[in-house]
């Protein structure tokens, strides 16, 4: 089949099915023939919790796998129009019979997400990405490692964590994880089977309705890794969850002189908090001949108050769906608080706020 995909992607059979893709006439035959765009089969839908869901998935020939710690970006096509959102890979590495799972929490305002956890159905096709993402397991781990996820970005926490498992890694695993309540967390059965059948240290906090007993308390502070035995400079770390939990994280192991061992992926934005001189000028819309008062907010939420319907996935900085060029002017990155100011750069505009006046290829 490779060959036969091979020659099929190739430039002169482009040239023979052109205007149209060889994928374009391999889909009217069936929905999952296709020679370079990723389809996969939903086998089923799992309900994680009252808010969450994991989707199991057969992908098509062309699917090249994923790394632990890796996203996808998963269309639906609903109504007639099709609908992508970027979500990750929650299994493991090793899952058999070429299947693959992602778990998404649905949120109050997600399309996608909620038709996922309220509406999707085993047998549907849904369009995907090749795995995507730097926020991965090196393919030689070492001895020591630390997870720490909060909410739902455990989904490719839990990816790697499940890999350890199966690949029966024999180093001191530590998978450290905040959520809401225990009814709130996802994979809840599976992480009380995690504890009991390895030496994996797996620690839950609770941060609204702590558990009887429970070990430790609160939100991330660095006496929750003192109390573990975990040390910061000597354990390589990943870090997966909303943007204050990466700050705490990020800060903390800054201070410590352990930041080479941090890597770092955030779910959802935070709230934008700049100083008022930062939240003027006017942001210019170069390709529809707009503009409108800088408001502060971040650029995709200016443009689409604007009336523009820019193209994005994420929502978070994670994916490039929105990624456009920056003709001029300065911006600020809503989680790093790192300012750029180069002249025809290309930006993430979900994760960026203009600082007086700015231009964009929008």
């Amino acid at each position: 089949m490779g060959i036969i995909r091979k020659a099929l992607t190739s430039r002169p059979v482009a040239s023979l099915t052109s205007p149209f893709t060889v994928d374009h006439y391999l889909e009217q035959i069936h929905p999952m023939l296709a020679a370079g765009n990723v389809r996969a089969k939903v086998l089923e839908v799992r309900r994680e919790t009252g808010a969450a869901s994991t989707v199991v998935l057969r992908p098509n020939g062309a699917w090249e796998g994923f790394v632990p710690g890796q996203h996808v970006q998963f269309g639906v096509e609903v109504d007639g129009k099709r609908r992508v959102r970027v979500f990750s890979v929650s299994s493991s590495s090793t899952a058999k019979k070429g299947t693959f799972s992602v778990s998404v929490k649905a949120h109050p305002d997600g399309y996608v997400s909620q038709f996922l956890h309220k509406e999707l159905e085993p047998g549907t096709i849904v369009y995907l990405s090749q795995a995507e993402g730097e926020f991965v397991l090196p393919q030689q781990v070492p001895d020591s490692v630390l997870l720490i996820s909060g909410g739902s970005g455990v989904t490719p926490v839990m990816s790697m964590l499940r890999t350890l498992r199966d690949k029966g890694h024999t180093g001191q695993v530590t998978f450290l994880h905040y959520a809401r309540s225990r009814d709130d967390e996802m994979f809840t059965d599976e992480l009380d089977d995690i504890e009991a059948t390895t030496d994996f240290r797996i620690v839950r906090v609770y941060t609204r309705q702590p558990a009887p007993g429970a070990e430790l308390a609160g939100r991330f502070h660095i006496d929750h890794l003192k109390h573990l035995g975990v040390d910061p400079v000597g354990t390589l770390t990943f870090a997966c969850g909303p943007a204050g939990l990466i700050a705490s994280v990020r800060d903390t192991y800054a201070e410590l002189g352990a930041a080479g061992q941090l890597r770092m992926e955030y779910f959802k934005v935070p709230s934008v908090d700049l100083d008022a001189a930062d939240a003027t000028g006017m942001l210019s819309f170069d390709d529809s001949k707009m503009e409108a008062f800088n408001t502060g907010a971040t650029i995709l939420e200016q443009a689409e108050n604007a009336g523009l319907q820019p193209d994005f996935g994420c929502r978070m900085g994670v994916c490039n769906t929105c990624a456009v060029k920056k003709n001029s002017g300065a911006v600020r990155h809503v989680v790093s608080g790192e300012v750029n100011a180069t002249t025809d750069e290309t930006i993430k505009i979900c994760v960026q706020v203009p600082i007086g006046d700015v231009n964009v290829a929008l």
